[in-house]
């Protein structure tokens, strides 16, 4: 009989009357049964995080340093662990697994610095005007009160770390929701924020199902909202709480463009087993992964058929063998809908050159030409192990079709060319453009969201501080400056 998980409430472990389980998309085995946490109980972690507000954020740098440097030492004693706990409840292959682990250790440890730097205050001498001789003006930060985390199930250990991590830091109290499809990960964070002393109350960790939110998300004792997630959802919090500071990481539909100065053979290969990988990877359940390829007429047709090779040299299959690159689905209602858009697609006029199988929750990897503009593949985020790769003729029509979206979250450019980076930087209307490569590089310290329909706000630890936190001014009259 499978144990019953606890969730975390107030820093402390408990358990609610009633509970569910969490299987696996790859087979269907119980992972877990997961508590849900009462009405009640979750009143009591509200209660609890708005209560010591004031005193988390007067807590010292080293305390709250200590703690998250102490998480990010525990993730890595316990990778291969947790590595098969991701793999097992999301159905991530394992070595894509490890390397979230490995993006969370560093989170931790990045927020753990950013403690110890920030809010150190900025001085501003104001006797640059007559009115302000002997004044001298200090900014610090301050939290804006408790954060309501919402995390996602494509990265159920690394997208929870970035909301509790930062919040820490920053010492707001933080009250997260994982998942409801992927809740293990996330709970495995309170064991390690257990381990600490950091005060109770400043944090809990409650897998709420998704229909009792609406009343979390409106509660006015939690006025920082970050969710990563769908548009939809997305946009009906923001909708819902016009008053609240939301942070909405959302959508993308990921360009790669390959530009007509990345055309040796060396190049191409490259960039065919870069874009194969990473439309892929996580069964393409990435905000970021390659979903569109926009390749220069005179490098297209020696590009398009490394790219078919390298998809199909890509390993199906089970998410714990050490060689699968691409696992299922989350579910089989998702590689459903994937199914029904790419067979939408090819009744429109599209070209399938390789994949549009599916089998239970699992799509086979998949490559699209002339793909109607109009179809839900080019318009939508697919976030499915499907590619479309579109003819454009030169640099201007490559950038020009990457803006042609209402998403903005990131892409990349395959050129030599610094001009030409610099140009796309100028030109593309997304969070990120990553030169040489495709778009699903993230760096963990970075400044990371999107333009457009992709979002509002930035992650990355220390803009997630900035977000939570709020400018306070403090004047000092008199002085001999």
């Amino acid at each position: 009989m499978t144990s019953t998980t606890a969730f975390w409430l107030a820093g402390r472990q408990a358990t609610g009357e009633t509970a569910f389980d969490v299987t696996s998309p790859w087979d269907g085995h119980t992972v877990g049964t997961v508590s849900v946490p009462t009405d009640a109980q979750v009143e009591d972690a509200v209660f609890a995080a708005h209560a010591v507000r004031e005193d988390f954020a007067a807590t010292p740098a080293h305390i709250r340093a200590a703690a998250l440097d102490h998480v990010s030492r525990r993730l890595v004693e316990r990778t291969e662990e947790i590595a098969r706990l991701i793999s097992a409840e999301n159905g991530k292959p394992v070595k894509w697994a490890r390397g979230e682990v490995g993006r969370a250790v560093s989170v931790f440890r990045f927020a753990a610095e950013e403690a110890r730097r920030f809010n150190g205050g900025e001085a501003q001498r104001l006797d640059t005007d007559a009115g302000g001789q002997g004044r001298l003006a200090l900014t610090r930060r301050f939290p804006k009160g408790v954060v309501l985390g919402i995390a996602p199930f494509n990265f159920p250990l690394n997208l929870c770390a970035h909301k509790i991590a930062p919040a820490i830091a920053a010492g707001a109290p933080i009250i997260l929701k994982p998942a409801p499809a992927t809740p293990l990960s996330g709970l495995i964070l309170g064991e390690l924020l257990a381990e600490t002393e950091l005060p109770a109350g400043s944090w809990s960790i409650l897998p709420v199902p998704n229909d009792r939110m609406p009343a979390l998300v409106q509660d006015e004792r939690l006025p920082v909202i970050s969710f990563t997630g769908s548009e939809r959802v997305g946009y009906a919090i923001m909708d819902s709480v016009p008053r609240k500071h939301c942070t909405l990481e959302l959508g993308g539909n990921g360009a790669a463009v390959v530009l007509a100065d990345f055309a040796s053979d060396e190049d191409l290969d490259r960039a065919a087993q870069r874009i194969a990988t990473f439309s892929n990877y996580q069964g393409g359940q990435s905000c970021i992964s390659v979903q569109r390829v926009i390749a220069d007429a005179s490098v297209y047709d020696r590009l398009l058929p490394r790219i078919v090779a390298a998809v199909e040299a890509q390993v199906t299959g089970d998410p714990n063998d050490e060689a699968t690159d691409v696992g299922p689905l989350i579910s089989e209602a998702a590689a459903q809908r994937v199914e029904a858009w790419v067979d939408e697609a090819v009744a429109a006029g599209a070209t399938l050159l390789t994949g549009g199988k599916r089998d239970g929750a699992s799509y086979a990897p998949t490559v699209l030409t002339d793909v109607p503009a109009e179809a839900t593949i080019s318009c939508e985020e697919v976030f499915g192990p499907v590619l479309t790769v579109r003819k454009v003729d030169g640099e201007a029509a490559a950038f020009a079709a990457v803006n042609d979206s209402k998403y903005g979250l990131q892409a990349g450019v395959f050129t030599h060319d610094l001009q030409t980076a610099f140009r796309a930087h100028r030109a593309l209307e997304v969070g990120g453009v990553v030169i040489g490569d495709v778009p699903s590089y993230r760096a963990d310290q970075m400044p990371y969201g999107g333009a457009k329909q992709s979002g509002v706000g930035r992650e990355g630890v220390k803009f997630a501080m900035d977000d939570y936190t709020y400018e306070r001014v403090m004047v000092l009259t008199g002085l001999a400056l």
